[in-house]
C-alpha cells in the first residue's frame, strides 16, 4: 500500500442472512491522506453497513481492509474498533450528557497511548475548540448547546486524538436546512485544515457534492460509480447514477437517422456517440429549453417558483411527467403548450434493458 494511502478496501462483502442478497457486495476502493469520500445512496443500499465494517462494528463475510498499512480485517484477522486508528461521528452526536464540552473532547485523549499529560490534554482541547469555532464553551454541557454546536463538538472529539481516519454516519441529518448548509462547509474546512482522511455517509446529493472530493454511489450493496462530483453529474455511468445524482428525466428514444432521435416529446437532434438505435434518453432538468408552441402535445402542468429559477412539471402525450428548470426571467403559465429543446452535450442515451 502506498505511503499516502490511508485506507484500502478490497472485495469486502457482508451478508446478514443466507437467503438475502448481500448488504455489501465485493466493494473495493482506496482513500488517500486528506481525501474526503462521500458514500451516497438511498436507504438500504449498504453504505452504513460498509462504514460500520471499516469502523469495526460489523465483521465482513469476505474481503480485506487495511488501515494505515495494517490489516484490520481479513485473512482470519480482526481488530476491534477501539484498537483501530479511527474517529467516529454519529448521526445523534452521542455526546456524554454528564460531561462538559471540554471533558467530552478530552475523553479519547485520556486513553490514547502514549498517554497525554494533564497539561497536554488541556492544550489540545483548547486547540480543537479554536479549530471548530467554539472556544469559550468549555464548561457547558451538551444540553446547553444547539444541534449545530453539538455536532461540531462531536467532530472535535473525533479529531482530538489525531486518528488516521474519521468516519461520519449521516452527521447532518438531524439538523434544520440552514444549519445543515452552513455546517457542511465548516466540516469540510475543519477536516481539510487537519489533513485528515474522512468517509461520510449521506443520502443527500447536495451534501455529498459540497463536502466530498470523491463520491461513491451505492445501490443494492454495489458500488455503482466512484468519481469526482463533477464527473458523476456530467458523465454518469449507469441509469441509476443519472437518476439518483442528477434527478434526470428519461424518455424512450429511437434513432431515425444519424443524429435524429424520435421521442414522444418530438424529434430531437442529438450528437450522442452511441452504438444502439433504441434506448432511454436522459436529460437533466437545467438542460431543457422551453418555448411556447401551440402545435406541441406537451403542456405545462405545474410551476414552482424557487427564487432564482422556475421548476416546471410537463406532461407528455402518454401522461409521463418530465421536469425542467429555467431562470426566473422565463415565465410560462400553467396549461401552456411547449416545445422542448435540449442543450448540446446535455443528454445521454442508455441502452434499453
Amino acid at each position: 500500500m502506498s505511503d499516502s494511502v490511508i485506507l484500502q478496501v478490497s472485495e469486502v462483502s457482508k451478508q446478514f442472512h443466507p437467503n438475502q442478497l448481500p448488504a455489501v457486495n465485493k466493494v473495493s476502493f482506496e482513500l488517500r491522506k486528506g481525501e474526503l469520500l462521500g458514500l451516497l445512496g438511498p436507504s438500504g443500499c449498504g453504505k452504513t453497513t460498509l462504514l460500520r465494517m471499516i469502523a469495526g462494528f460489523e465483521k465482513p463475510n469476505g474481503g480485506r481492509i487495511e488501515l494505515a498499512g495494517q490489516v484490520v480485517s481479513g485473512d482470519g484477522f480482526w481488530v476491534v474498533p477501539e484498537k483501530r486508528q479511527t474517529g467516529m461521528v454519529f448521526q445523534d452526536y452521542a455526546l456524554f450528557p454528564h460531561l462538559t464540552v471540554a471533558d467530552n473532547i478530552a475523553f479519547g485523549l485520556k486513553s490514547k497511548k502514549p498517554r497525554f499529560s494533564r497539561g497536554e490534554i488541556l492544550h489540545r482541547v483548547q486547540e480543537i475548540l479554536n479549530l471548530v469555532g467554539l472556544a469559550g464553551l468549555e464548561k457547558r454541557y451538551p444540553h446547553q448547546l444547539s444541534g449545530g454546536q453539538q455536532q461540531r463538538i462531536a467532530l472535535a472529539r473525533a479529531i482530538a486524538p489525531q486518528p488516521e481516519l474519521i468516519l461520519l454516519d449521516e452527521p447532518l441529518s438531524n439538523l434544520d436546512v440552514q444549519v445543515r448548509e452552513r455546517l457542511r462547509h465548516e466540516i469540510r474546512t475543519i477536516l481539510k485544515s487537519t489533513n485528515t482522511a474522512a468517509i461520510f455517509v449521506t443520502h443527500d446529493q447536495q451534501e455529498a457534492m459540497a463536502i466530498a472530493d470523491t463520491i461513491g454511489v451505492m445501490q443494492r450493496g454495489n458500488l455503482e460509480q466512484l468519481d469526482t462530483p463533477e464527473n458523476l453529474y456530467v458523465q454518469p455511468q449507469s441509469r441509476f447514477v443519472a437518476e439518483f445524482v442528477t434527478q434526470a428525466n428519461f424518455v424512450d428514444a429511437t434513432r431515425e437517422k444519424d443524429n435524429i432521435w424520435m421521442t414522444e416529446l418530438g424529434e430531437l437532434e442529438l450528437n450522442i456517440p452511441v452504438a444502439c438505435d433504441t434506448g432511454e434518453l436522459m436529460f437533466r432538468q437545467e438542460d431543457v429549453i422551453l418555448s411556447p408552441d401551440e402545435q406541441s402535445p406537451t403542456i405545462v402542468q405545474e410551476r414552482e417558483f424557487l427564487g432564482r429559477e422556475y421548476r416546471y412539471c410537463l406532461q407528455t402525450p402518454s401522461g409521463k411527467r418530465v421536469h425542467a428548470r429555467t431562470n426566473a426571467s422565463t415565465q410560462l403559465p400553467i396549461g401552456t403548450k411547449v416545445k422542448l429543446s435540449i442543450c448540446p452535450g446535455g443528454a445521454r442515451i442508455f441502452p434499453a434493458a
